[in-house]
């Protein structure tokens, strides 16, 4: 089975029987390493002395004192930050576990940088036996904010980091039709270049379609079915839907903060002018299986909307399925 995703540093994790992914001292030593608890030249000896501490015994307990004796305020500002978010991971006998606490409880300090690395990861055992390079790509956008643009009625999204790149060049004819000056190459997913994603897969330079009815909008729905099948323990379909007509629109989830503004628009009985239907990217039906099914036969799904920004931009927001579907679930099986 071909690899993907290797930063997200799943080969430093291990799994436990139900197949949750299990904190070890090499995966809270990569948040030492990180530059920003590196100690500069002119750390001082406390900062030094607690970093090469961490690096031998990553679960080491630390005292509020030792933070405070650190003489660079920035510093013990991001020593608190990791330490709390360490000391979450541990409270927990998975990532996931921890990751849904964390969602449920409310995120406090944590950097949104240490979520989407969360997430990433989660992700990634996900589809750890996923074969379909769409799917794979489509889950890039739980964890990456991506710029949307139209190409000949295309709806095409692209990885922002990576188009923001310093390539001075223009070196790919989306990244010209995109009209970023400084950007790597991009290419357009396609079944031509499919099998290469595996070897791109770290460097975000592949290009989905996400046009209504096609592959790449259907990928996108396996990829939130198979994440809430493994968070919450719910069998779901989840169809994508070309367009919203006559629809009995009891119950949504936006997948990002655009998507929540168009569905409670949808919810108020406001009707979406141009511009806000314009900036729907992706739309899509979810219907509780087997024994979370809800009791009333034709029970009207729950839509989940996807939307961009006036800039466009699509930053989703995996932890609003977390949030939005766990309640109804739990109407649906009581």
């Amino acid at each position: 089975m071909k690899d993907f995703w290797l930063s997200c540093g799943h080969h430093l994790l291990d799994r436990d029987e139900g197949g949750g992914l299990v904190v070890t001292d090499d995966f809270l030593k990569v948040y030492f390493a990180r530059p920003e608890l590196t100690p500069p030249p002119e750390a001082c000896v406390v900062e030094r002395a607690l970093h090469a501490a961490l690096l031998e015994e990553p679960r080491r307990a630390v005292g509020a004192d030792e933070i405070a004796a650190m003489a660079d305020p920035d510093a013990r500002e991001n020593w608190q930050v990791v330490l709390e978010f360490r000391d979450h991971l541990l409270k927990y006998p998975t990532l996931e576990a921890a990751y849904l606490a964390l969602i449920r409880a409310g995120v406090g300090r944590t950097p949104p940088l240490f979520l989407n690395q969360l997430v990433h990861v989660i992700l990634r055992n996900v589809l750890d036996e996923c074969e379909d390079p769409f799917v794979l790509r489509a889950g890039e956008l739980f964890f990456r904010s991506q710029r949307v643009t139209l190409h000949e009625g295309s709806l095409l999204v692209a990885d922002e980091e990576t188009i923001a790149g310093n390539n001075p060049a223009q070196v790919s004819p989306l990244v010209g039709m995109l009209g970023i000056e400084k950007s790597a190459e991009i290419d357009v997913l396609n079944d031509d270049s499919a099998e290469s994603y595996y070897e791109r897969s770290d460097r975000y330079d592949m290009a989905l379609d996400l046009t209504a009815g096609r592959r790449g909008h259907e990928a996108l729905g396996e990829v939130i079915a198979r994440w809430t099948r493994h968070l919450l323990a719910l069998e779901a379909s989840v169809v994508p839907v070309v367009e919203l007509k006559d629809a009995r629109f009891t119950w949504y989830v936006g997948l990002d903060a655009e998507g929540t503004k168009i569905g409670d628009m949808l919810w108020n009985g406001e009707g979406l002018d141009e511009a806000a239907q314009g900036r729907v990217v992706a739309l899509y039906a979810l219907r509780a299986e087997g024994t979370d099914a809800a009791n009333e036969r034709d029970a009207p799904p729950a839509y989940l909307i996807l939307g961009m920004t006036e800039e466009k931009m699509l930053r989703m927001k995996p932890q609003n399925l977390i949030t939005g579907l766990q309640v109804k679930r739990l109407e649906t099986t009581t």
